[in-house]
């Protein structure tokens, strides 16, 4: 086992919610566990794909199963089923939310895409060519929902995607579970929009006013403090570089960077 591959632990829980081994048809495919190692090895050292070590297998290999998982929904799906699991052990904090955004240097290489880079959450900053990662974290710092938007872009623009993501559902039958009681906010997120959208919802902001906003109010400075748990989760997923360094061209494909990320957190 290399650094940073699956540990045992991880690959047994991991294992049961992946799709079968067993093609209904042809040949088996190759083993998840190895190709998911590959992908992995991809995502934390951002180098291309044709640079992948022979221990992982051929690069063609590892790539399309990538893509084509992407295509069909699966990463999100093991995502919200690690969500799943861990609510229904109780570690996920329904009571207080957070969220942050931080800005990605794209590479030349992001760049091409049909469509334009309008369409692929891409722009330009001051920072250069670039895309805004829009994050929101449970109270325990684990990732919810994600939302893009080109770098120049305010946090507001990703709240609504923030808001409607990140439902969680039960092993039993019911709804999902998707309220929380407090949301944790930066002053970007100070508007009168985003306050009154939050208390519709029975949510109760805790984000301080801006120096040129007229009304104040006391909120709870003690629980503000706990909004560095999103800044730490950030952190961790600067460490992957394929996350710090956006080289995928089409957003979808660097949504599903951010869900295997996600996958390892929750494991």
């Amino acid at each position: 086992m290399r650094r940073g591959d699956l540990t045992d632990e991880q690959w047994e829980k991991l294992k049961p919610l992946l799709p079968s081994q067993k093609a209904k048809t042809g040949k088996p495919g190759h083993d998840h566990r190895q190709i998911i190692n590959g992908i992995l090895w991809i995502l934390r050292t951002g180098a291309p794909w044709r640079d992948l070590p022979d221990c992982y297998g051929v690069h063609s290999t590892v790539s399309s199963r990538f893509y084509r998982w992407q295509k069909a929904g699966i990463w999100d799906e093991v995502w919200q089923k690690l969500q799943t699991i861990a609510d229904f052990e109780g570690k996920i904090d329904w009571e207080v939310h957070m969220a942050d955004s931080t800005v990605v240097r794209a590479h030349q290489h992001a760049a091409g895409a049909k469509g334009g880079k309008q369409n692929q959450a891409l722009g330009r900053s001051k920072g250069g060519f670039s895309t805004k990662i829009h994050i929101r974290a449970e109270g325990l710092g684990k990732p919810m929902a994600f939302s893009l938007t080109s770098g120049e872009r305010h946090d507001t623009i990703g709240f609504d995607d923030l808001l409607k993501g990140g439902k969680v559902k039960k092993i039993a039958r019911g709804r999902p579970k998707h309220r929380f009681k407090y949301f944790l906010g930066d002053k970007g997120y100070s508007s009168q929009a985003i306050r009154q959208k939050l208390r519709k919802k029975r949510i109760t902001p805790i984000i301080p006013r801006k120096s040129n906003e007229k009304r104040r109010e006391r909120f709870n400075k003690g629980l503000y403090r706990e909004r560095n748990r999103v800044e730490r989760l950030i952190n961790r997923l600067k460490q992957f570089r394929r996350i710090a360094t956006r080289y995928e061209k089409y957003a979808h494909n660097y949504l599903a960077m951010l869900a295997i990320a996600s996958i390892l957190l929750w494991l």
